[in-house]
């Protein structure tokens, strides 16, 4: 008998998820770890989805720490298994003014560790950091929603700042 993939909500804090296993290294969770330490508890391949909630900024201060996270999550996902993180805008407030976040996250940054971005972007002659072939993951970025907070939407509305 197989199990079902696990579903891990990581770094959850306080934001339990039914159907997900809560992981944290603080408070409460279904299950007690520091995403910093490794190997991750998990098997490889025994992952179908993984939340990162407001997580991934705080996480890797060390390059190489945060190569190694990417590289467990890699390591414990299914094939074509899906991650959602979810990050401050790196210019909000909120980012800037929190001492925890030590990691700008962009969906620019995630698609360095694509594959198929490498190969495409060395056939292209671009500098960019072919990070997926280095650390040997492959992630593909298939959706980007940015939505504004409130108070910038306010701001807007007021002309304070533009879309721009």
């Amino acid at each position: 008998m197989t199990d079902a993939p696990l579903r891990l909500n990581l770094g959850c804090g306080n934001n339990l998820k039914d159907g997900f296993l809560n992981v944290d290294k603080f408070g409460e969770p279904d299950f007690r770890h520091d995403l910093e330490e490794f190997p991750w508890p998990w098997e490889d391949n025994s992952v179908s989805e993984i939340l990162l909630n407001h997580v991934l900024e705080h996480l890797g201060r060390d390059i190489d720490m945060y190569f190694g996270i990417i590289k467990e999550i890699y390591r414990v996902m299914v094939p074509h298994g899906r991650i959602f993180i979810v990050v401050p805008h790196p210019r909000h407030d909120d980012f800037i003014n929190d001492p925890t976040h030590v990691r700008i996250v962009t969906p620019e940054h995630i698609a360095l560790f694509s594959k198929a971005k490498n190969q495409e972007w060395a056939e292209g002659g671009h500098a960019n950091s072919p990070l997926g072939l280095f650390i040997d993951v492959d992630f593909e970025v298939v959706r980007t929603n940015i939505t504004p907070s409130p108070d910038y939407v306010k701001m807007l509305e007021n002309n304070i700042i533009s879309k721009e």
